[in-house]
C-alpha cells in the first residue's frame, strides 16, 4: 500500500471544527431540550421531564465527543499531497477514504472561506472534476492560494500534454 500523503492542514482548523460543531449541537439541543422542558413544566408530566433530561445528557455527550475527542483525531487523519500528476487526499476516522484526482480530470480549482474560517485566517481549496468536488479545508489563506494556483497550473499542463 502506498504511503499516506505528507501535507497536513493548518492546526487552527481544529478550532474551526469545534466552533462549527458547537453551533450545530447548540441549535439541535435548543430545538429538542427547550420545548420538552417547557412542556414538562406546564404539564407536570414526569415522562417529559425525563425526556428533557435524557436529551440534555445526550447534548452534553455530543459536546464532549465533537469538541474534545474528535477534532485532534480528525486533524491527524486529514492529509493531502500535490504531485506532478495528481492530487491525493486521505481522510476519515472510522471509514478511511483516499482520493487520487488526476490533474487531467480537473476542470476547476477554487478557494472558499466561510465566516468562521475567515475569523481564523483559513480557507478551503476545492478541486472540481466531472465526478464531483474534492475539498481541502483549513489551509492558511496564502497557502490555500498557492495550492489552488499550483493545482490549476498542473491541470493546465496535463491538458496540454494530451
Amino acid at each position: 500500500m502506498r504511503p499516506l500523503p505528507t501535507s497536513k492542514l493548518d492546526p487552527r482548523i481544529k478550532m474551526v471544527w469545534r466552533l462549527n460543531d458547537a453551533l450545530w449541537i447548540t441549535i439541535l439541543a435548543l430545538c429538542l431540550v427547550l420545548p420538552l422542558w417547557l412542556i414538562s413544566l406546564d404539564a407536570d408530566e414526569p415522562l417529559l421531564s425525563t425526556a428533557a433530561i435524557v436529551a440534555a445528557v445526550i447534548a452534553v455527550a455530543l459536546y464532549v465527543l465533537c469538541l474534545v475527542v474528535l477534532p485532534p483525531i480528525r486533524y491527524q487523519r486529514w492529509r493531502y499531497q500535490l504531485t506532478e500528476d495528481y492530487l491525493e487526499i486521505a481522510l476519515g476516522i472510522v471509514w478511511r477514504k483516499r482520493f487520487i484526482i488526476p490533474f487531467i480530470r480537473v476542470q476547476n480549482t477554487d478557494t472558499r472561506q466561510g465566516p468562521i474560517m475567515r475569523a481564523f485566517g483559513l480557507s478551503s481549496v476545492t478541486v472540481a472534476t466531472a465526478a464531483g468536488n474534492h475539498e481541502i479545508p483549513g489551509l492558511d489563506v496564502e497557502q490555500a492560494e498557492q495550492v489552488r494556483d499550483r493545482a490549476a497550473e498542473l491541470a493546465r499542463l496535463a491538458r496540454e500534454d494530451v
